[in-house]
């Protein structure tokens, strides 16, 4: 198993993370990290209904922007989200952001958002 290159929890900062949950397919792909606690990376694009080479990119901003830990298992890629290091960096912050999202109601529109 191997670690891809993501930032330590101190370089992790508030506009990169903000920037990457503003986009919906991944809010909802957050949301689910959030509820399943880790997932292989292309176990829900066709759930989902985001083909392979866009889900890469959208796990690849998670990852950079510091919300997710990716690690590297043969050709697979591990994915989780970094719940315990955002709550310590921005208390409260990724809670309020899902909570939102989960109020807004259904958490299946990004194959919709692809659509459009």
């Amino acid at each position: 198993m191997r670690e891809v290159s993501q930032p330590a929890v101190e370089d992790i900062r508030l506009v990169d993370v903000l920037r990457a949950l503003a986009d919906p397919v991944r809010l909802d792909l957050v949301l689910r990290l959030d509820r399943m606690g880790e997932d292989l990376c292309n176990a829900i694009g066709a759930e989902i209904g985001v083909h392979q080479t866009t889900l890469s990119h959208h796990y690849r901003v998670l990852r950079e922007a510091g919300v997710t830990w990716t690690t590297v298992r043969g050709r697979s890629r591990l994915i989780r989200l970094r719940r315990e290091d955002l709550d310590a960096r921005f208390p409260g912050l990724l809670d309020a952001v899902l909570n939102e999202r989960r109020r807004a109601g259904d958490t299946t529109t990004a194959g919709t958002v692809e659509a459009s």
